[in-house]
């Protein structure tokens, strides 16, 4: 017989309690990769509603030049 392993559920962060602000580059930097691309829903782990706001934010800190489009 084969041995199920359950992953353990991963919560949102922000469900969580912690918030995601665009003037905080150190946490919106969180959300991106090295090429500067947003990071998808598996791999940042928030739920749907909180990844449209992470997005966002996001494109806010680019469009005030704290992060760049491009890296």
């Amino acid at each position: 017989m084969a041995e199920f392993h359950r992953k353990k559920k991963r919560i949102c962060q922000m469900c969580a309690g912690k918030s995601v602000d665009y003037k905080d580059v150190m946490i919106v930097s969180k959300y991106i990769n090295e090429k500067g691309k947003i990071l998808p829903r598996r791999a940042s782990g928030a739920c749907a509603k909180h990844q449209r706001y992470i997005a966002m934010q996001v494109k806010r800190a680019r469009f005030m030049a704290l992060i760049p489009y491009v890296k």
